[in-house]
């Protein structure tokens, strides 16, 4: 398969989640993945055309996964959120022909129950404020498009998987949210009635072409795709693997629980608030709901990553002229004590020869930065990798001291 039609189908299975542009009745893709993300993890993989065991031990929306099984790599890949890992099942599979009929056919059945509404609505999902969401029509069309997948489609086939996928499109699209930031945001009340006069079916039924456009150009390769623990990965993945491409969690206390609630409570993943912060406690680098009340009094174990530099950095964050010092050095602390556990379990999985590539970026708390790339470098090092590199990447904003990095290593 050429790069470009590998990439090509890289993007087109990257994106699913967008927004109408009311003012000029389009759609404009964005990326759960970064579209930055996607470029460089594509040129690393090609930059490893021969055949290779790949590992990602933090799946995400399994951006590596699906790049390295469009280049006839097998890539086994872990994450510790069971809707993540579905998405990432989703996005890696392989479809047939008739399998692509039958879920056009199914969304034909599913569109006709909501337009005669001969069906009765699922309970709107238990997400708080969730007027801020949708407005009142969104959401009436989204509890009956949900109720009607269900009725015309069998549990854990392949058409309620690219439905719900198209599902996932639909109801972000459909939303009040907005994601070109950070962190997310929404519509002021002034823009709250924006795209009333849309037809709904139509927004659906458009997801449904475009999630079914991707399923049907299959990978040559293979994606496994486990639930796991990055901190202990030899615990479910079997190794040993030639190559590493991974973005972890950055540190800097970005909850992504929140941002993908949404999918989470629709799709049944979640049904209150406290397991949503039980999930994001158990991730590398939450801070979502209960995960900030503990770090009140979480304490370092012994066995932490002895670092003079990381020590310097959490005594100046905790002492900075503001309330909050001790809770974002305990998570400053907590994340790299977790990120140590991971390297240190990665070594059993990794064949001799292994290079792994870390994407990740520098952060500031209170005007001190973070140098995430060389302590990552700092712990590689302890552990006795070699060819220890920090290639910055990019800028992550207007702030000139967040870089984004690849931290590059090899092993044995």
């Amino acid at each position: 398969m050429s790069t470009v039609l590998a990439r090509a189908q890289l993007r087109q299975r990257a994106d699913y989640t967008y927004k109408f542009n009311s003012k000029t009745g389009r759609h404009g893709w964005l990326r759960l993945t970064p579209a930055y993300s996607v470029k460089i993890v594509e040129e690393l993989i090609v930059d490893h055309d021969q055949d290779k065991r790949v590992f990602d031990p933090f799946c995400g929306t399994g951006t590596t996964a699906l790049s390295a099984a469009y280049h006839g790599h097998e890539c086994v890949t872990t994450d510790i959120n069971p809707f993540l890992l579905w998405f990432a099942l989703a996005k890696t599979g392989q479809y047939s022909p008739q399998q692509i009929v039958a879920t056009r056919e199914a969304c034909a059945s599913v569109l006709d129950f909501v337009r005669r509404q001969s069906i009765k609505p699922v309970p709107a999902p238990p997400i708080h404020n969730i007027e801020r969401w949708w407005n009142a029509r969104s959401l009436d069309f989204l509890r009956l498009l949900r109720a009607a997948i269900v009725e015309v489609t069998q549990d854990d086939s392949i058409e309620r998987r690219l439905l719900l996928v198209a599902f996932c499109r639909s109801l972000i699209g459909l939303s009040n949210a907005d994601f070109n930031h950070q962190s997310m945001s929404f519509k002021d009340n002034g823009q709250l009635d924006i795209g009333l006069d849309i037809d709904l079916t139509s927004v659906f039924n458009q997801d449904v072409r475009f999630v079914l456009q991707g399923a049907s150009e299959n990978p040559t390769g293979v994606a496994r795709v486990i639930l796991g623990d990055s901190r202990n990965p030899s615990e479910v993945v079997e190794g040993p693997f030639d190559l590493v491409v991974t973005s972890p969690p950055y540190a800097n206390r970005m909850s992504y629980i929140r941002e993908l609630r949404p999918y989470m409570y629709w799709l049944g993943f979640l049904s209150n608030g406290r397991d949503a912060g039980e999930l994001d406690w158990a991730a590398i680098g939450g801070t979502w709901g209960i995960a900030t009340s503990r770090l009140v009094d979480w304490s370092r174990k012994e066995q932490h990553f002895e670092s003079d530099r990381l020590t310097h950095v959490l005594d100046k964050i905790a002492h900075a002229d503001n309330k909050s010092g001790v809770v974002l050095a305990n998570y400053v602390a907590k994340y790299f004590d977790d990120m140590w556990a991971h390297f240190q379990g990665l070594v059993p999985v990794l064949a001799s020869g292994a290079e792994v590539h870390y994407i990740v970026g520098n952060s500031t708390f209170y005007g001190t930065v973070v140098p995430t790339e060389i302590l990552y470098a700092e712990m590689f090092e302890a552990l006795g990798f070699t060819g220890i590199e920090c290639r910055a990447i990019r800028k992550r904003n207007s702030k000139k001291e967040l870089v984004e990095y690849d931290v590059v290593a090899r092993w044995g």
